[in-house]
């Protein structure tokens, strides 16, 4: 299997580009995705024979799910490196892409196959590739309390030994990606410039939310 790129420079010039809404993926997080679409099972096909490296990214327009054609997507994704697949006998995917690192599209390319491809720079994001990077600006005991405030809130049943042994960096992305907001928020999770601005970030959408949700309702 190609090893996992360390840095910008060990980045292909394009890759396959994979429009899903509301699905966010950060580096060293792990998303899984069940392929069913011929295109994207196709995509798979040439992924699984190259790089192993997908452009997860959204469409501007979450109407639809996963559009067909030229529909314009966000300026930035994130590189998704395949570490998982299994295939069913009636030729889908079950697969778990792994972050590697946030991108930007540098331009689409024109392509034959029924998925699109892009040239993509990394260049703006090369604290991607530290696992830990911004842990230290984080305020960790403010977001688990965030935690704690939402699981009585939704009443969730949360591991409370094995988040106090997750490290912050990994932490906070999780929770980014498993959070039920909507694909505007999962965009500007994607795109905070920092990880203590990403964590800040999900701390006021849920508390937003919950604030919304325990308010009365107006007569």
């Amino acid at each position: 299997m190609p090893r996992r790129p360390a840095q910008p420079s060990d980045l292909p010039v394009s890759v396959p580009l994979f429009p899903l809404s509301g699905a966010l993926l950060l580096p060293f997080a792990h998303r899984p995705l069940n392929i069913f679409e011929p295109r994207f099972i196709e995509m798979i096909d040439a992924v699984l024979g190259g790089e192993r490296l997908v452009g997860l990214i959204q469409p501007q327009d979450t109407s639809e799910e996963s559009p067909k054609g030229q529909a314009p997507l966000e300026d930035v994704g994130c590189l998704g490196r395949l570490t998982h697949f299994e295939e069913s006998g009636d030729g889908r995917y079950f697969i778990i892409l792994e972050g590697v690192t946030r991108f930007k599209i540098v331009r689409e390319l024109a392509v034959g196959s029924p998925f699109r491809q892009a040239e993509i720079s990394a260049a703006d994001f090369a604290s991607d590739f530290t696992r830990d990077f911004g842990e230290e600006a984080v305020d960790r005991a403010r977001f688990v309390k965030m935690m704690r405030d939402y699981a009585e809130f939704a009443n969730i049943e949360l591991n409370w030994e094995e988040i106090e042994s997750t490290g912050t960096a990994d932490l906070v992305n999780f929770c980014c990606m498993v959070s039920p907001h909507g694909a505007a928020e999962k965009q500007a999770l994607l795109e905070a410039p920092s990880l203590e601005a990403r964590a800040e970030t999900l701390i006021a959408i849920t508390e937003y939310e919950m604030a919304r949700g325990s308010a009365a309702p107006l007569n």
